[in-house]
């Protein structure tokens, strides 16, 4: 029996995170995906601590109208390397979550490379 595309992820994300933790150094950069909503985290895994977060949910990014969803994942990036570059963070580990690098993962993605973030 083929497994369902939610299945599917689920085993690639504990694929995923049997290799990738987050330290206190260089934590861990966690996407999550929706069908409309896009958010990063930064976590240090061995503290269980959130060091920063931004979301497609965030006011600025929000209150823009008419930009497609690739753009918003853009912007997205962009105010997650800003945050955890505030908190003192520079170089993290990229968490994909069993999401495919691909579209708007990969576009969050090139976007936090652009504001500083190294991985």
């Amino acid at each position: 029996m083929a497994l369902k595309k939610q299945e599917r992820r689920l085993k690639i994300k504990m694929r995923i995170r049997k290799r990738v933790h987050g330290t206190p150094e260089k934590p861990r950069m966690s996407v999550y995906r929706s069908n409309k909503q896009i958010s990063v985290q930064v976590i240090d895994d061995v503290n269980g601590v959130t060091l920063a977060s931004a979301s497609s949910r965030v006011k600025e990014i929000a209150e823009k109208a008419n930009i497609t969803k690739t753009e918003q994942a853009r912007l997205v990036g962009k105010l997650a390397a800003e945050k955890a570059i505030e908190k003192g963070v520079s170089a993290v580990v990229f968490d994909r979550n069993g999401y495919l690098y691909h579209g708007r993962v990969k576009a969050l993605a090139d976007a936090a490379r652009e504001g500083g973030l190294k991985f």
